[in-house]
């Protein structure tokens, strides 16, 4: 199981600080929300953002692309540091050279489905991607509240991965905090994005670890 605190949350003043914050409270990830304002109503950062901030942590890079055209920006979020690309499905991009394109750049590429987007869309790419990002809430605004409806979809996408004898991980970002994440580690996820949860808390440290623990809970419950 893996915490990865969204830097849509932090103080946009000390973003580098924040970064930091979180490697030491224990993340496993750090996500960044590329935001361009057409794909989703919001704009956030880009490409040299990440790239001032990347010294500031030696944490995975997991970039989420909410833009058009992600093809014609690989090789600049490359450049800044991602070590994780995820793109949407709903794109313009062609997804076959989009993934073919971080992958030449040495970075794991991962695909992105929106609520309302079924989890059928990714199956033809199963074997090619390192992640599939089920978004639990609409992307395009941090603070929103968790989608359980949404969790099926980890259920349809685990099974079909396991037929094609893929390994894929499973990300889930939008409104994972202490009180939704036992539901969604229960239902397969794997990589938990979690924003005001964690950069809001009274202690980073506390909060990730509360986490990991109620995920460690979870999956104990399944297994027994």
């Amino acid at each position: 199981m893996k915490i990865a605190p969204s830097i849509l949350s932090c103080d946009f003043a000390v973003m580098g600080s924040e970064t930091r914050r979180m490697e030491n409270a224990g993340a496993d990830y750090i996500h960044l929300d590329v935001m361009d304002g057409h794909f989703v109503p919001n704009i956030t950062f880009g490409a040299p953002v990440i790239k001032a901030i990347r010294p500031y942590s030696s944490l995975p890079f997991d970039v989420h692309l909410m833009i058009e055209n992600p093809l014609d920006y690989i090789d600049d979020f490359a450049d800044a540091g991602a070590d994780i690309i995820t793109f949407h499905v709903e794109s313009r991009s062609n997804i076959e050279k989009t993934i073919e394109k971080i992958k030449a750049r040495g970075i794991k590429p991962g695909l992105v489905i929106k609520p309302n987007t079924p989890a059928s869309a990714v199956f033809p790419y199963l074997r090619e991607i390192f992640m599939v990002l089920v978004m639990t809430v609409e992307p395009g605004f941090g603070g929103q509240s968790f989608m359980a409806n949404m969790l099926p979809k980890i259920g349809e996408i685990k099974n079909e991965a396991k037929r094609q004898g893929a390994k894929v991980l499973l990300e889930l970002d939008g409104g994972i905090n202490e009180a939704t994440i036992s539901e969604a580690a229960a239902a397969g996820g794997e990589v938990f994005v979690s924003g005001t949860g964690v950069f809001k808390a009274a202690d980073a440290k506390i909060a990730i670890e509360t986490l990991r623990e109620l995920c460690k809970q979870a999956n104990e419950q399944l297994d027994g």
